[in-house]
């Protein structure tokens, strides 16, 4: 039996929301013939309870990756996974209804895609936030479809913790490259994915999520860092900051 898809969900001490997480993610899973998805959690040096709490849902497997990182943590469970598509997912994400289905259909329908994205939408937020996330997802989709539309070149827009990606490009470019660990992780495997295919963001593949760290480090400090690591590493080809904090 051909595996469709695989989920990789990465977990560093995410006791307080792998639960919601997997039960999305098990909801989708349902919702289509689910012989062929796979759920993957890589427990990545937690010192909680993720462990033990995941492998209480049936169905799922979970794998150790000792060496904390978060792009560490998504290739070693690429590197087991039998799907024809890797779904990406944090811990603290909640998937919307229909959206593996969505995703099934994208790519039965277009066989240039190796990657589909969409925005995050952070839940239990202000409308300020809720609007200043839009403006930026806005702009960016603007240079998005420039890049598209006008110069006729594949869009380089990917969200890290909301895209499925095709395992045979992944394969090509020899999984997910660790140089980069976190800010700029997504723009750098676009960058490294565009050269074999369509990358597609869609308002219509949305992804609940987490916004403790906007709430920790501000919405303003965030935005600067994904925005000027997004340039940066489209310029350069390297991020702009080096570290990051857990947030817990």
């Amino acid at each position: 039996m051909n595996t469709k898809l695989s989920f990789i969900i990465p977990a560093y001490n995410e006791g307080d929301y792998i639960g919601k997480c997997l039960k999305s993610v098990l909801r989708e899973k349902n919702s289509v013939n689910n012989n062929g998805i796979e759920i993957i959690v890589v427990n990545n040096a937690s010192t909680d309870k993720t462990k033990e709490k995941a492998l209480a849902f049936p169905g799922l497997k979970v794998i150790d990756k000792l060496e904390k990182g978060l792009v560490g943590a998504r290739h070693a469970g690429y590197e087991v996974a039998a799907g024809e598509l890797i779904a990406n997912v944090d811990a603290d994400d909640i998937m919307p209804a229909g959206s593996l289905k969505k995703a099934l259909t994208e790519f039965s329908q277009n066989d240039k895609l190796v990657a589909l994205s969409g925005p995050i939408i952070w839940h239990n937020e202000s409308f300020i936030v809720h609007l200043l996330t839009k403006i930026f997802y806005l702009v960016s989709y603007a240079i998005y479809s420039f890049r598209h539309f006008v110069l006729r070149k594949n869009g380089l827009l990917l969200q890290g913790g909301n895209c499925v990606i095709k395992k045979s490009a992944l394969d090509l470019i020899s999984g997910y490259d660790m140089k980069i660990n976190f800010y700029g992780e997504d723009t750098h495997l676009a960058r490294r994915l565009q050269k074999l295919g369509q990358i597609k963001f869609t308002f219509d593949f949305p992804m609940y999520s987490s916004s403790r760290r906007l709430r920790n480090e501000g919405v303003t400090t965030v935005a600067f860092r994904y925005v000027i690591n997004h340039f940066w590493v489209l310029a350069l080809g390297k991020s702009f900051t080096k570290h990051y904090k857990d947030i817990r």
